[in-house]
């Protein structure tokens, strides 16, 4: 077991040992000359806590086997539970209780100390065993959320390219077809998004009322584009603008709504944007005019905000999509509802 403990650990694991040997000796106290002898065995044990520490410590880090480690702590307390007898005999000495050591009496009388010492070792042992798991699970626990926060980061950064490369592709056609104006338009447009998209701080989540902005930032690219072909419909409760949603949600899916579902479209389509509280829930749908054959509700936009609506949420968020009953393509994404202040 690899683990460097704190100071206080084997502080806290010697109390309960102490407080053993001080209730076990309490019988015996009436007895002359007792107190002074319980006192001496009772400090001799406490100091020879310290080299017992220093000593389970060395071997954690050189990371014994276990039975090795066994077998040195059980020698080094018995050997230290000899060294108190030999004390203790000091001590009867000058109290005139014996007039010379009792050499072959050593080994007798032994089970306080050496027990009181073993099971000092072997709480020291399961409080160091015990914060070295708290600290591998912290560690695991950091690690996977270091993952999941650079996951979203790729999956963020994911959008702003599939983005820019349609647009790019928006912007040639214009050009080729002559409509300058436009085209100038829309570059501009392109650029005050991506301006507003990189000054972003790298949060995951952010306020109703900034993923809006950005959104409008986003559809005046594609009014550039479409022109009166685009017909728009946002609604979103003043209520609900400091709720928390994850930062360009809507975007991806309204790029899909407009590209596969209204552009191919020979005549204006309309896209329908919702905002509601349902319950707990913060509730968010996008529907659009298209046709089945030219959208299939699979691209890269609705993938993207799956995985990441997944990642934040787990199983606490619903994303659907599909053709309606009215022959409109929709999304609807539901997620825990959550103010900004409340999140601060």
């Amino acid at each position: 077991m690899k683990v460097e403990t704190p100071l206080l650990v084997p502080v806290l694991a010697a109390l309960p040992v102490c407080a053993c040997m001080a209730i076990l000796g309490l019988p015996v106290f009436h007895y002359e000359n007792a107190a002074a002898f319980r006192t001496l065995y009772f400090v001799a044990c406490l100091a020879w806590l310290i080299p017992l520490t220093l000593l389970q410590r060395a071997m954690w880090r050189r990371e014994w086997p276990w039975l090795r480690m066994t077998l040195v702590l059980l020698a080094s307390t018995y050997a230290m539970s000899i060294v108190n007898a030999v004390l203790g005999q000091s001590l009867a000495i000058s109290l005139g209780k014996i007039k010379a050591y009792h050499w072959n009496e050593l080994a007798e009388g032994l089970d306080g100390c050496w027990l009181a010492l073993i099971s000092f070792c072997a709480v020291h042992a399961v409080a160091g065993y015990y914060l070295s798991l708290q600290q591998v699970r912290l560690h695991l626990a950091q690690a996977q959320a270091a993952a999941r926060d650079a996951e979203l980061r790729a999956l963020r950064l994911q959008v702003n390219p599939h983005f820019l490369f349609n647009s790019l592709n928006a912007i040639s056609a214009l050009v080729s077809n002559q409509s300058n104006r436009e085209a100038n338009r829309m570059l501009g447009c392109v650029s005050e998004f991506l301006r507003a998209t990189l000054a972003h701080d790298g949060r995951h989540e952010h306020s109703l009322a900034e993923e809006l902005a950005l959104l409008d930032a986003y559809l005046e690219i594609e009014k550039a584009r479409l022109g009166e072909r685009l017909r728009l419909s946002m609604k979103a409760g003043p209520d609900l603008l400091d709720s928390i949603v994850p930062y360009l949600v809507l975007q991806p899916l309204v790029e899909n709504a407009i590209r596969h579902g209204i552009a191919p479209l020979a005549a204006p389509g309309r896209l329908d944007i919702r905002v509601e509280r349902v319950g707990k829930q913060l509730v968010v749908e996008v529907q659009n005019d298209g046709q089945p054959a030219t959208q299939a509700g699979s691209g890269i936009g609705l993938a993207n905000v799956r995985e990441r609506m997944r990642h934040l949420y787990g199983n606490d968020q619903n994303v659907d999509a599909g053709w309606g009953p009215d022959g409109r393509f929709g999304v609807r994404i539901a997620l825990p509802l959550r103010r900004m202040e409340a999140a601060a």
